[in-house]
C-alpha cells in the first residue's frame, strides 16, 4: 500500500538568504533584515544571529545591542516577493496540490506524483537541488504523512535540511515532544494542559479523550487527534490572497500631518506594486492607523475601477487620513491595505484621463527596471528628500 505523502518546505532566512544573493561579501557573517528605526522590529535573522537569541518580530532596539557586529539591511519586499513566486512557481510543476501557508513556506501532496518523480526523499533531495542549483537559496523540507507530522519534521532539519518521518515511526517521534510544538498549543492552551500534568505529546496521546473535550472541549479532540499522529485536513490549494497590505512603526510619535502623507504614499508604492507583481488589482483600499496609546482604528472605501497603480492607491489612502483630520492624538502606525482582489489578467478599465495612463506606464517601466537591476533605485522624486 502506498501511504499519503506530504512534503513541508520552509525556506531557511528567506529574506537574509535573498539579500546575500546580491550581497555575497556577506555570506557568512552575521546579518539582519529590518530597519533601524528604534520601533522597528527584525524581519530575519542569520543562524549566527538567532543563536545570541535574536529572532523575527523582536524590536531591533533589542536585536542591535545583542549582536552589534551585524549588519543591518533594510527589507526589499519586491526581491522577495518575486522568489516566492519563483519558487510556488516550481513546486506547481511537481503536484498541483500546493498550499501556500506564507511567502517562504509550503505544503505538497506527492502521493500521486511518485509514480513519475519517485519517493517522498528523492523528491525532496530534488526540491533542494533544484532551489539551491537554480534560485541560489536554501530549504528544508519535512516529510511525512501528513500536515501536522511534516510541519514538525521541517522545522527539526533546519536548517538547510531533511527530515524524514515515516509511518511505522510516527509515534516514537512524538513521544518525547513538548506540547508547545503543537499547532494549536499557545500560552493559554499550554497552562490548560500543564494544570492536567501534561508535559509531552505522548503524554497527551494517553490521555482519555473524554477527559480533554469536558475540560477544553472541541479544542481538546483536535488535540488529542494531533497527538496520536492523526492530520486527515487535506493540502488545499491556495486560495487566493484577499489583501495585499503594508505598514510602518515610526521611530518617534508623529503629529505632523505632511509625515504621515509621505509614508502613507510610500506604503501605497510597496501595496500596488505587489499587486503588479501578484497580477492582482483591488477594488477597495483600506487605512490603518495605531495612536500614541495603542489605540487604533481602520477605514476603508470601494473604487470605482479595480486598479493596480500606484497613485489611484495613494489617492484613496490619502482621502481616508483626510476623513480623519485633526488627529485626536499623535500616530505611532500607520498603514495601507488593498482590498476586494481580482485578476488583473482579464484587463483593467482605462481612465478617461490620459494622465493616469502615463502615469501606469512610468509604474511599470520602473518595475521592469528593478526587475533587471535589482539594486537600483527607481522611486517617485518626493521620496527621495530626507525621511525625518
Amino acid at each position: 500500500m502506498v501511504h499519503r505523502a506530504v512534503l513541508h518546505v520552509d525556506m531557511d532566512a528567506f529574506f537574509v538568504s535573498v539579500e546575500l544573493r546580491n550581497r555575497p561579501e556577506l555570506v557568512g557573517k552575521p546579518v539582519i533584515v529590518g530597519f533601524p528605526e528604534g520601533r522597528s522590529v527584525v524581519l530575519s535573522a542569520s543562524y549566527d544571529c538567532r543563536a545570541r537569541g535574536i529572532h523575527s518580530a523582536m524590536p531591533m532596539s533589542q536585536a542591535i545591542p545583542l549582536m552589534p557586529e551585524a549588519t543591518i539591511i533594510e527589507p526589499s519586499h519586491h526581491l522577495y516577493a518575486q522568489a516566492s513566486g519563483e519558487i510556488m512557481a516550481y513546486f506547481r510543476t511537481l503536484t498541483p496540490l500546493v498550499e501556500q501557508v506564507s511567502v517562504d513556506e509550503a505544503f505538497l501532496d506527492v502521493t500521486g506524483s511518485m509514480r513519475m518523480l519517485g519517493g517522498p526523499m528523492e523528491i525532496g533531495r530534488t526540491i533542494r537541488e533544484h532551489i539551491r542549483k537554480n534560485m541560489g537559496l536554501p530549504a528544508s523540507v519535512g516529510i511525512a504523512k501528513n500536515k501536522f507530522i511534516a510541519k514538525l519534521a521541517s522545522t527539526y532539519a533546519k536548517p538547510d535540511g531533511m527530515a524524514v518521518i515515516a509511518p511505522e515511526r510516527t509515534e516514537e517521534f512524538l513521544e518525547d515532544l513538548p506540547v508547545s510544538k503543537m499547532w494549536g498549543v499557545g500560552k493559554r492552551t499550554g497552562q490548560q494542559l500543564h494544570a492536567l500534568g501534561i508535559e509531552t505529546v505522548g503524554q497527551l496521546s494517553r490521555e482519555p479523550e473524554e477527559r480533554l473535550i469536558d475540560r477544553m472541549g472541541e479544542h481538546g479532540r483536535s488535540l488529542h487527534r494531533l497527538a496520536n499522529g492523526i492530520d486527515e485536513r487535506p493540502v488545499e490549494v491556495t486560495r487566493d490572497e484577499k489583501s495585499i497590505s503594508a505598514e510602518h512603526t515610526f521611530a518617534v510619535d508623529i503629529s505632523e500631518v505632511r509625515l504621515l502623507e509621505d509614508e502613507l504614499m510610500r506604503q501605497s508604492h510597496r501595496v500596488a506594486k505587489r499587486l503588479r507583481d501578484h497580477g492582482k488589482a483591488a477594488g477597495g483600499v483600506g487605512l490603518k492607523i495605531k495612536y500614541r496609546d495603542f489605540t487604533g482604528l481602520t477605514r476603508s472605501r470601494a473604487l470605482g475601477a479595480a486598479t493596480d497603480s500606484s497613485a489611484t492607491v495613494g489617492e484613496a489612502a490619502m482621502l481616508l487620513l483626510t476623513k480623519l483630520l485633526p488627529l485626536s492624538q499623535p500616530v505611532r502606525l500607520i498603514g495601507v491595505r488593498a482590498e476586494r482582489l481580482e485578476d488583473s489578467a482579464a484587463g483593467l478599465q482605462l481612465s478617461l484621463d490620459p494622465k493616469d495612463e502615463k502615469v501606469r506606464d512610468a509604474e511599470r517601466v520602473a518595475d521592469l527596471i528593478g526587475q533587471k537591476f535589482p539594486q537600483s533605485l527607481v522611486t517617485p522624486a518626493r521620496f527621495l528628500r530626507p525621511r525625518e
